[in-house]
């Protein structure tokens, strides 16, 4: 009898429940294995440089987001300029590395001239059916990252806009010269901001958008965009709105490939925008299996079209959940506005969205050949790290998962294989431990990152110090992010249900225990 066939023999006399079955990259293997949730340093891989802007922000004028959000004239709270001081110390916490603005849907029809100068006049935002003041616009946003000590990242207006708006957008922010560059000097800014990301529109390919283009029409659009952004001001890294898929994609591409540093994808797994109905923690981590998902695609369709390596991903707008806003698929009505405030339920982020996050993170990481950048969307208010209202703010759970990503993990990512039980949850399934590890140029020092999925079970987590290079030790230094329960969250007058705290972690026999619900970040050297 096979070696396989005689082990699941056993296992069937022995009553071995199935559900202690192990995997590794989705392959069932022995049942034998089930207390053996571990990772193997694939040692034919190098350590590879991953790039912080996966640490990455985007801020939208929608709803709170702006006005009441990061920007509040007149509040106690607020400097000179009209930024939230709260806000603002908060993303330098985050230590944010570059934010995405001014959209999202409602790049698609704003037009930057109105938003400069002393003489602004508010528009109506058709693509949120609201007044916008103009209050803040690119002198502000540029101050604003500044302070906080990000890269700008402007998202042009390929929607209602045109080629030539586009690259006076970037003479405006880049030259000393031109009519532009004058009006900036005029303006009071004579420092050129040097803005060097710059997307060509925002979702382009969805009929949701204002000026939705054809397949046929996006990539001669984007080129011809390009090349006048980039006579302007060469060294740009540019960006296309792009999805994951071949049909519009590739023709892309095809078109405009070479005028382009990135491709720009988006999703919200938790995506109703029409009902305000979350789903559940259980749903949200068999949701987490589904991220690689996208990334592997546009891998694919890049390798597909010859610009793999050029052409890096940017998934510039992700979350677990989607914003709410009904209305916005049906031309025929007015939206519901008053229902945006229910973004603002801060019951609805809990210990699934800190978890999920800390999922996607992981799995940009394991791709950091070609996934250079990620933006959290938003940045505050709507579903967003942090909620800002009138007297303060709350942290919220993806907040702190992004303050450990950025302060806690080494530099280089160490390609590992892991092996994991499995989290089940009707007809689906998900491996409960999800493990990055990072470490130091000189690979004496290692930070391990896990997630606990399992919402009930602590998770036992075996180190091969002798792999590591590293002698074993009794106990670890770490820190752990969870609550009293996975539907545990943050809100005013609780901001500290959910925080990081210190831990020291015992080793028995090699090896730790990660609590339920949790987010483990390990100190090994």
């Amino acid at each position: 009898m096979p070696l396989k066939k005689l082990i699941l023999a056993i296992a069937i006399l022995l009553n071995l429940p199935f559900s202690a079955r192990t995997q590794s990259h989705h392959e069932n293997v022995s049942p034998f294995l089930a207390d053996r949730n571990s990772f193997t340093i694939l040692s034919s891989a190098k350590p590879v440089a991953y790039d912080r802007m996966i640490f990455g922000l985007f801020i939208e004028h929608f709803h709170r987001e702006i006005y009441g959000g990061i920007f509040e004239p007149g509040s106690k709270l607020s400097d000179e300029n009209g930024f939230r001081k709260d806000v603002i110390d908060a993303m330098k916490e985050l230590k944010v590395p570059i934010v995405r603005w001014p959209g999202g849907c409602f790049a698609s029809s704003y037009h930057w001239l109105n938003g400069v100068g002393s003489k602004r006049q508010p528009d109506f935002d058709k693509a949120w059916q609201v007044e916008e003041p103009n209050t803040f616009g690119t002198d502000e946003f540029v101050l604003w990252c500044k302070k906080i000590g990000a890269e700008p990242f402007i998202c042009s207006n390929a929607g209602t806009g045109s080629s030539e708006e586009m690259s006076n957008w970037v003479e405006y922010c880049n030259l000393d010269a031109g009519r532009f560059g004058r009006l900036r000097h005029d303006n009071g800014h004579a420092q050129p901001y040097n803005v060097k990301f710059w997307s060509i529109g925002n979702e382009n390919w969805g009929s949701h958008e204002m000026g939705a283009k054809a397949v046929t029409e996006w990539g001669p659009l984007v080129r011809e965009s390009a090349k006048m952004m980039r006579r302007v001001s060469p060294d740009l890294r540019l960006f296309a709105a792009a999805l994951p898929q071949k049909e519009w994609t590739l023709p892309l591409l095809k078109v405009a490939g070479d005028y382009l540093d990135y491709v720009s994808i988006h999703n919200y797994w938790d995506g109703d925008h029409e009902h305000l109905n979350p789903a559940s923690y259980m749903d949200c981590m068999m949701k987490t299996s589904s991220i690689e998902a996208e990334i592997k695609r546009t891998i694919e369709i890049l390798d597909e079209s010859g610009y793999r390596d050029k052409i890096k991903i940017a998934f510039d707008e992700w979350n677990l959940r989607a914003w709410l806003h009904p209305g916005l698929f049906n031309s025929r009505a007015k939206m519901d506005i008053k229902a945006r405030d229910n973004n603002d339920i801060n019951s609805t982020y809990t210990m699934a969205d800190a978890l999920f996050s800390a999922c996607f993170l992981n799995t940009c990481l394991r791709n950091a050949r070609d996934v250079k950048m990620a933006c959290l969307s938003p940045a505050v208010n709507a579903a967003g790290a942090l909620y800002v209202y009138t007297d303060g703010l709350v942290k919220r759970s993806t907040f702190y998962v992004l303050a450990l990503y950025a302060n806690q993990l080494k530099k280089n990512i160490v390609k590992i294989k892991t092996t994991s039980e499995i989290l089940r949850n009707g007809h689906q399934s998900t491996p409960a431990l999800d493990v990055v590890l990072t470490c130091d140029d000189n690979k004496t020092h290692f930070v391990l990152a896990a997630v606990n999925k399992n919402p009930t079970k602590e998770m036992v987590l075996r180190l091969d110090f002798k792999q590591l290079g590293l002698q074993p030790s009794k106990q670890i230094k770490g820190m752990v992010l969870s609550g009293k329960s996975q539907d545990d969250y943050n809100d005013v007058g609780r901001e500290n249900n959910v925080i990081p705290f210190d831990k020291t972690f015992e080793v028995s026999h090699s090896t730790i225990k990660i609590p339920a619900h949790s987010l483990v970040i390990l100190h090994l050297e």
